[in-house]
C-alpha cells in the first residue's frame, strides 16, 4: 500500500514484488486483533485464522513476567503489530528518551511487522495524563511533531504509522485542516499513515464535518494499516450529537460504509480491530475480523461492492 517515493524518504529501497520490512509492509493484507490477556490461552489453544495481532507496547515494558511469556509464544505463531500509547509524539518537551529506549528493546524483541503512534500528547511538565489529548494545526506543532516523529524512526530504524486522532475540541490556534497537517507530516518526515476510520467518523461528526471529503483528503497512498472500531453515543451541552471513541462496542455501520470505501480505493489492506473495553469472547472478535476480510473480498469480486456501500 506504501508509495516507492515515500519509502525512499527515509532511505529504504523496496522490491515492488516484496513486503517492506519495517513498514507495515510485512503486515498480511487481512483483518488482525487486540490481543488481550483473558484470550492468551484460547489463542494458543485454536490457533485461530486471524491475520495478525496487535498489543499496546506500554503494557509490555518490562522485563519478564507472564504477558511475555505468552506474547512470545503467540509472535512465534502471527506476525505482530506494536502500538504505542504513550510517546506524546503531539507534546511540547522533547521526547522521553527512556521512554524511547524500553519502546527500542520491545521493538528489538519482537520484532513486530509495524509500529505506530497518535498524533497526540499525553504528558507535560513531568506529569502523564491517561489520555491521548489534540494538538493545534499549525506551523509550530507542526515543526514539533516532525522533530518527534524524526527521532523516533531514527531511534527505532524503522518507519513509524501515525495515526489520525479522535477529537472533541479544536483550536482557534489551527490554521490548517487535520488532513492538510497529516499530509504535510508525512512529506516532511517520510513516516506513514495508521487510518483509523473510526476516529475519522468521530471527529469529522463531532466538527460538522463530511467524513467522505475528509477521507478524500487524506494521503491514502502512505495507509500502512487500518483500525477499525465502535464508539459511544452522547451530546455535548447545545444538544448537537457527540460521539465518543469508546473502543467499546461492535463497529458502527456507518464506519463499515467508510471503511468499504477504504478498500475500494486501495484494495485490501492490513485492518485492526479495535476493542479495549467491554472485551467479549474471543470468538465475537473473530466474527468482526472475518467481516472486515468479507469488504476486501468483495473488491476483488466485480459485482459484490454493492453489498457494503452505496458508492464512491
Amino acid at each position: 500500500m506504501l508509495s516507492e517515493a515515500a519509502l525512499s524518504r527515509v532511505g529504504l529501497v523496496v522490491d515492488p514484488h516484496v513486503a517492506a520490512p519495517g513498514v507495515g509492509g510485512e503486515l498480511p493484507w487481512r483483518a488482525g486483533i487486540g490481543l488481550k490477556p483473558q484470550h492468551f490461552r484460547e489463542v494458543l489453544e485454536t490457533r485461530p485464522d486471524i491475520g495478525f495481532f496487535e498489543v499496546h507496547a506500554e503494557n509490555y515494558m518490562v522485563d519478564g513476567g507472564p504477558f511475555h511469556h505468552f506474547l512470545g509464544r503467540i509472535r512465534e505463531l502471527y506476525p505482530l503489530s506494536l502500538h504505542g500509547v504513550g510517546l506524546s509524539i503531539g507534546g511540547e518537551a522533547p521526547l522521553d528518551e527512556a521512554h524511547l529506549d524500553r519502546l527500542a528493546a520491545l521493538v528489538g524483541r519482537y520484532q513486530p511487522a509495524s509500529f505506530s503512534e497518535h498524533l497526540a500528547w499525553s504528558s507535560h511538565d513531568g506529569a502523564f495524563f491517561n489520555d491521548l489529548l489534540p494538538v493545534p494545526y499549525e506551523r509550530s506543532t507542526l515543526d514539533r511533531v516532525c522533530s518527534h516523529i524524526d527521532r523516533v524512526q531514527e531511534r527505532l530504524q524503522r518507519r513509524l504509522l501515525l495515526e489520525n486522532p479522535s477529537t472533541y475540541v479544536e483550536f482557534e490556534a489551527s490554521t490548517m485542516s487535520e488532513t492538510q497537517f497529516l499530509r504535510e507530516v508525512i512529506q516532511r518526515t517520510g513516516c506513514a499513515l495508521l487510518l483509523d476510520v473510526n476516529n475519522l467518523y468521530v471527529s469529522c461528526t463531532n466538527h460538522g464535518r463530511d467524513a467522505r471529503a475528509a477521507l478524500h483528503e487524506l494521503p491514502l497512498g502512505d495507509v500502512g494499516e487500518v483500525h477499525l472500531a465502535g464508539f459511544a453515543r452522547d451530546h455535548d451541552g447545545a444538544g448537537a450529537p457527540l460521539l465518543i471513541d469508546s473502543h467499546g462496542s461492535p463497529v458502527d455501520a456507518t464506519v463499515w460504509d467508510l471503511y468499504a470505501q477504504v478498500i475500494y480505493r486501495l484494495g485490501p489492506v492490513a485492518t485492526l480491530l479495535e476493542r479495549d473495553n467491554d472485551v467479549p469472547a474471543l470468538s465475537t472478535l473473530l466474527a468482526e475480523a472475518a467481516q472486515a476480510e468479507a469488504v476486501m473480498t468483495a473488491r476483488a469480486e466485480p459485482g459484490r461492492c454493492g453489498l457494503y456501500w452505496g458508492g464512491v
